[in-house]
């Protein structure tokens, strides 16, 4: 078993086009490091519908040179026998370790294969790739990135020509003509003919997010702004900068690009501390609110200043606040079309758009459902993502979404009124729906499995002393959605949905209850019961699934 390992490797350093991976390898295989080499030979990294996600480093098991090259190859030859012969592959990237390599590789695979392939200029925000692969006509296109994940890691997203993330069957597709491939020395790269794209997708995006806002809309909510190390800034300011909004202040020690994220544990606006800065900056200049974007600027963040109004007191919204603002919005300002969001979202969303008359469905997790909702107007997902012009961007786009919220608190502004005002009626009008996540980071990822399993051979019964009417396991699928792997369970004015992460090695549960409220005076009261029962939920459910 050793000597085959070794063989492996072997052969893979005589492939690796990468001097720093291959050092990496040679020094692996010079010290016998057993362990890590079977760490990174134990497999291939799977190519799923969220494409390729993972750590840096040497090997089938790391995202490299090598396993994109792979994966272009792949893609190159499933869109080849798609009748894409001359098609365009258009390719975008982020700023971390690697990203520029991995387009640049994907780029001469696509020339080497025959298709036609444009890069990006520079490192720009994932929407604007997403917007790029529908402005320009292009069959395809590939996004190096690897969102809010920690700086080790990297990824590649696949979109198809209609601007959306691939779903099966495509990603299965993919997967198989990537496996077919035995050796790169059969993948042809050339050094040039692709081309490299000057500022004008970016104008042409940029010229899009205007229609996002109302014509002659109030344009005066003062904002502070994060890119979290990463690639938002310049593009989130010439966009504010169009709309007439007042310039953001930027939370400078996180604004330009940093591929190892100094200054956070995790670059993702929703993990303890990633906030504590942009919060610093708004005690100093007292915006209307905070926005942040995730470091390839497709989540939006918002926070609000919350309490007595002494300016200390600030606190990120929950996606689910934001994705019920935007919508409210949206309707105030007589948006017609389908209102979309995931199973693991908030149920307030169907209630906004049952009272406006507008069609509301329920997708699987993830924008490459939700982008799919037929008619849509507006989608969103509780992990800070937003869709709000599909004919532009059919992906979450926290350009625009930010746009929109500033536009919004700006309105409000003009009334003397706040984001957290507007919650409030929304709270009256449909129920206070309160949200929470139990979230459980693991080392070990046969933990999750092992969790799910325990859920479904003991179901729990009640939760929170609310009793379980209805259990559903996903897997099976629904009248409404495919097979995926989760577990939901219906309470008595409650719902919990129990779900591994398609994207890091986490566990995820996503509660909500629903509180009545008669009035304005009944919310202090009904939130603390909110919070004592989403508090105790997650406390039984630790116990049930044992994590």
């Amino acid at each position: 078993m050793h000597d085959e390992l070794i063989a492996q490797a072997q052969a893979w350093l005589t492939e690796d086009p990468d001097p720093d991976t291959r050092a990496e390898l040679a020094r692996l295989l010079d010290a016998d490091d057993h362990t890590e080499l079977a760490a990174r030979f134990s497999g291939t990294l799977q190519f799923g519908t969220a494409g390729l996600r993972g750590e840096l480093g040497a090997g089938p098991m790391r995202m490299n040179r090598s396993v994109v090259i792979r994966a272009a190859a792949g893609l190159a030859a499933y869109l080849k026998k798609q009748g894409h012969d001359n098609g365009l592959v258009v390719i975008g990237y982020d700023a971390r370790h690697k990203s520029l390599d991995f387009a640049q590789d994907t780029a001469a695979v696509m020339t080497g294969a025959g298709l036609r392939a444009a890069v990006l200029p520079r490192p720009l925000p994932t929407p604007v790739l997403a917007f790029a692969i529908r402005h320009l006509g292009a069959v395809a296109g590939v996004e190096v990135t690897a969102s809010h994940n920690p700086p080790r890691d990297n990824g590649y997203k696949v979109y198809l020509g209609d601007g959306s993330q691939i779903v099966p069957p495509a990603d299965i597709d993919i997967a198989a003509e990537i496996a077919a491939i035995e050796t790169l020395t059969t993948v042809p790269r050339p050094t040039h003919g692709w081309d490299t794209l000057d500022d004008s997708v970016l104008d042409a995006y940029l010229t899009r997010t205007d229609a996002v806002l109302a014509k002659g809309s109030p344009r005066t909510a003062r904002t502070v702004y994060t890119a979290m190390h990463g690639v938002g800034k310049d593009v989130l300011l010439a966009a504010f900068a169009r709309a007439g909004f007042p310039p953001p202040a930027l939370v400078t020690e996180q604004a330009d690009p940093d591929p190892d994220f100094p200054t956070v544990a995790f670059p993702n606006p929703e993990e303890p501390g990633a906030m504590d800065l942009a919060f610093a900056k708004a005690r100093e200049t007292t915006p209307d609110l905070i926005i942040a974007n995730d470091p390839d600027a497709d989540r939006c963040a918002v926070a609000v200043r919350d309490g007595d109004g002494d300016g200390d007191d600030w606190r990120m919204l929950h996606g689910d606040e934001v994705g019920a603002l935007l919508a409210a919005h949206l309707v105030q300002r007589g948006a017609t079309g389908t209102f979309a969001e995931s199973i693991v979202s908030s149920s307030l969303l169907g209630r906004i758009a049952e009272k406006a008359g507008l069609p509301h469905v329920e997708t699987l997790t993830g924008f490459k459902w939700i982008a799919r909702a037929e008619g849509l107007r507006f989608g969103y997902e509780e992990a800070l993502g937003y869709c709000v012009d599909p004919d532009g961007v059919r992906d979450k786009d926290g350009i625009t979404a930010a746009l929109l919220i500033t536009e919004l608190a700006s309105r409000l502004k003009s009334e003397g009124r706040t984001l957290l005002d507007l919650l409030d009626d929304l709270a009256v009008e449909h129920g206070l729906h309160a949200t929470d996540q139990l979230s459980v980071r693991v080392e070990d990822l046969s933990l999750i499995a092992a969790a799910m399993h325990r859920l479904r051979e003991q179901p729990p019964t009640e939760l929170a002393g609310l009793p379980v009417t209805r259990t559903e396991d996903l897997t099976q699928g629904t009248e409404t959605l495919p097979p995926t792997d989760g577990l939901r369970y219906t309470l008595d004015g409650a719902r919990v949905i129990v779900r591994p992460s398609g994207t890091e090695p986490k566990l995820k549960c996503y509660l909500e209850v629903v509180i009545p409220v008669a009035s304005p005076t009944d919310l202090p009261t009904a939130r603390a019961k909110a919070t004592t029962l989403l508090e105790s939920i997650k406390r039984d459910l630790s116990k049930s699934a044992g994590i």
